[in-house]
């Protein structure tokens, strides 16, 4: 499944903060959303692109994708899920 296939209902920039605030903000975003629906986490290299993903999948949230955009940025799909 390439990134261009998956349409997210939204998105969220956590480039300009640091652990943890990356989370928080990641997880108040997919908080808003309704199940089912996709959250683009655009985050960097290093410690977010590490432990976003992973605190969202302990969440219970299904982690679609995390795409390298080759310029020490990511973008990580989450579907979420349940309430």
């Amino acid at each position: 499944m390439s990134a261009d296939a998956i349409q997210a209902d939204q998105t969220v920039d956590v480039t300009d903060v640091v652990c943890p605030v990356t989370f928080v903000k990641a997880k108040v975003a997919i908080e808003e959303l309704d199940e089912g629906q996709i959250l683009r986490v655009h985050l960097n290299d290093g410690e977010p692109v590490q432990n976003v993903p992973r605190s969202l999948k302990d969440e219970g949230h299904q982690i679609l994708k995390l795409n390298d955009n080759g310029d020490g940025t990511y973008d990580l799909f989450v579907k979420k899920v349940g309430e």
